[in-house]
């Protein structure tokens, strides 16, 4: 809590006229942080497009928030303006994020602009964002690196990213919520049990468990290559 009172304060004083609200997700907003392990993940509705000193402000109030409290791992933004939450195009970006994955700390809460979503294929898919993309950033970031705690980072988050595509991937045929990683590739799994050993390995990725860059980049290309097929196949017989 001293954590997020502290946030408040400071995003809300930093943005000034910018700020419109802040809202928590992840593992915190789950209730199921782990101490000295977990990150605190906001997201925060700006008026306008941040100019360059608010931006300045909001990455030094990120850095200050992580490195004064020794027990979160990490604090993360996701920065949005007001005009994309409430377009029709942002709807089930945004839409869905705020209403479901998200609890307003501060602020006018927007999740009461929208009803409870039906879940979707287009949900899904828009959920979970260009997988293909960052599979190809991702790689190039591993195989460049030197730098071990970087490497541990990168690793981290495809890992993450690929057992959460692949709940997206399901999302639409099992018609649950789910946003415990956990519970989602247990979803994922109740489809395709024969990538119990994929799941397992993207899990040791997610743990920040050391492994061969070589042994990280099969699992991108194969497994992730995969998932690339599957979204591409059910994206082209639903549309």
């Amino acid at each position: 809590m001293p954590v997020l009172l502290d946030a408040v304060k400071q995003f809300r004083s930093g943005l000034s006229t910018a700020f419109h609200s802040i809202y928590l997700n992840g593992s915190v907003a789950r209730r199921d942080a782990v101490w000295g392990k977990s990150d605190v993940n906001f997201t925060i509705v700006v008026k306008h497009k941040l100019q360059s000193n608010e931006a300045s402000a909001l990455n030094a109030i990120t850095w200050r928030l992580t490195n004064h409290y020794p027990h979160v791992r990490n604090v993360t933004t996701k920065v949005v303006v007001l005009d994309d939450v409430l377009g029709l195009a942002g709807i089930f970006e945004w839409g869905v994020w705020l209403k479901h994955c998200s609890v307003c700390l501060n602020g006018d809460d927007l999740s009461s602009r929208f009803g409870h979503f039906e879940i979707s294929w287009d949900i899904a898919r828009t959920l979970n964002g260009d997988i293909k993309t960052q599979l190809s950033e991702y790689r190039h970031k591993i195989m460049k690196t030197k730098v071990t705690e970087n490497y541990l980072d990168y690793c981290e988050h495809i890992g993450k990213k690929m057992i959460w595509s692949a709940y997206c991937l399901v999302l639409h045929r099992k018609q649950q919520w789910e946003l415990d990683i956990n519970k989602g590739a247990d979803v994922f799994l109740e489809y395709f049990p024969e990538h119990l050993m994929d799941i397992e390995r993207a899990f040791i990725l997610a743990s920040r468990t050391q492994v061969p860059k070589k042994a990280a980049i099969f699992l991108m290309d194969q497994f992730g290559g995969w998932l690339v097929e599957e979204f591409d196949k059910t994206n082209r017989r639903i549309g």
